[in-house]
């Protein structure tokens, strides 16, 4: 490779990033592997298969992950980014098919495709920053991901260990990130190695946290267009569309929106910052994934009684929540109080309905998120109806 390669690949960090559309492009295979993911909780939605589809969320938003940092330091124009890309998203697709009988026939498929998305995304990039100190960190990256590969592909030979081997996996690789990627003799990348475009990371967040809440309103309505459309489905319908305008409000406001600005003040060190939202938004996903199941199952049958649909209708806003009042916490320093008494709520009340039929915890878990928006919204409010208006008020930021 010529010396100067890596100065065609490498963005400038000065300059501003916008999201490409190749890297929109790429989150299609992401809508592919919610829609499987969803298919496989519906199926499943005991303790085993939520726990298995946590999993291959886990796995698949690693992909996305790791992908969308590494993007940000590169030309998305340069035909080797392309190529780097496509490969991540036909491997993704691929992972996505099989998420099904991920843990059953297609355990190989599955495992093997990860594993090679992430030993040939080093493949392509060591080389090309031959004679740039980011070649070091590639090669960190890509040994570790070939340490841990060794885990997806013995778990996927070995029936009985395979979900505590993907599991432990996982964790390895997730550590491992926050650790800034340690190995013996070659070090560990400085922040400033890590360091990220924070307002488009942070756009690229919101991009596939759209795509999430997509989910939920696509299979809603597939749900609904097939129901007979009586009046039980439809006021489950009306349910699901207030769950999703209020998860969507809940995500922006406020600290959804000032994520970037906050990674961008923080300089390099910025890029824990950015970690930790990734970590925080895959648990948010989870959530609107497992709200996404619950809605569908209601729509579909309003009157059914079943423990288990019925846990996944609290736990997944339960998740959203938790996970949404950390991230106010991170970036403005704030713990919301509407939110914080929210998840207690939800699990509460939403148990309480446990012997009722679907209909009615669904209609529990909306208007507790509906009040907490309500609750949220009151201080602007107060504010815009108060004698000199927004310029006397307090720091909307207390109140999440």
């Amino acid at each position: 490779m010529a010396s100067w390669l890596p100065e065609r690949l490498l963005q400038k960090r000065e300059n501003p990033r916008r999201t490409s559309f190749l890297e929109l492009f790429f989150d299609l295979a992401f809508i592919f592997a919610l829609t499987r993911l969803s298919r496989a909780l519906v199926d499943d939605t005991s303790i085993t298969g939520g726990f298995q589809v946590l999993v291959l969320l886990a796995a698949l938003w690693w992909v996305w992950f790791v992908t969308a940092w590494s993007a940000d330091w590169f030309d998305p124009r340069a035909p080797l980014i392309v190529v780097l890309l496509l490969w991540v998203m036909f491997g993704g697709l691929l992972m996505a098919a099989a998420v099904p009988t991920a843990f059953d026939s297609h355990a190989g498929l599955f495992a093997g495709a990860y594993v090679a998305i992430h030993l040939g995304r080093g493949a392509l990039l060591i080389p090309a920053l031959r004679g740039h100190p980011l070649q070091l960190r590639s090669l960190r990256v890509a040994i570790w991901f070939a340490i841990s590969g060794v885990l997806w592909v013995v778990g996927a030979l070995v029936v009985p260990a395979r979900e505590a081997l993907w599991a432990l996996a996982l964790v390895l690789e997730y550590s491992l990130a926050r650790l800034r990627w340690p190995f013996p003799w070659l070090g560990r990348s400085s922040w400033p190695d890590l360091q990220v475009n924070g307002e488009h990371l942070s756009e690229r967040y919101q991009q596939i946290f759209i795509i999430a809440l997509g989910e939920l309103i696509l299979f809603s309505g597939i749900a609904y267009s097939g129901s007979g459309m009586n009046r039980g489905s439809t006021v489950a319908f009306a349910l699901a569309f207030v769950t999703a305008v209020a998860l969507a409000r809940l995500y922006l406001v406020p600290a959804g929106t000032r994520l970037g600005a906050s990674i961008v003040a923080a300089g390099p060190p910025g890029s824990k910052l950015a970690l930790l939202a990734g970590y925080l938004h895959v648990v948010m996903i989870a959530g609107v994934l497992a709200t996404s199941v619950a809605m569908e199952l209601t729509i579909e049958d309003p009157d059914y009684r079943d423990t288990g649909h019925l846990a996944v209708g609290v736990i997944g806003p339960a998740l959203f929540l938790t996970a949404r009042i950390l991230l106010s916490a991170v970036v403005d320093a704030s713990v919301p109080w509407a939110r914080l008494v929210g998840v207690p709520a939800i699990i509460l009340l939403g148990s309480a309905t446990m012997r009722l039929p679907q209909l009615a915890n669904s209609a529990v878990v909306a208007g507790v998120l509906l009040l907490i928006v309500v609750v949220d919204g009151m201080p602007g409010v107060w504010r815009a109806v108060r004698p000199g208006g927004a310029t006397d008020a307090p720091d909307q930021r207390r109140h999440g």
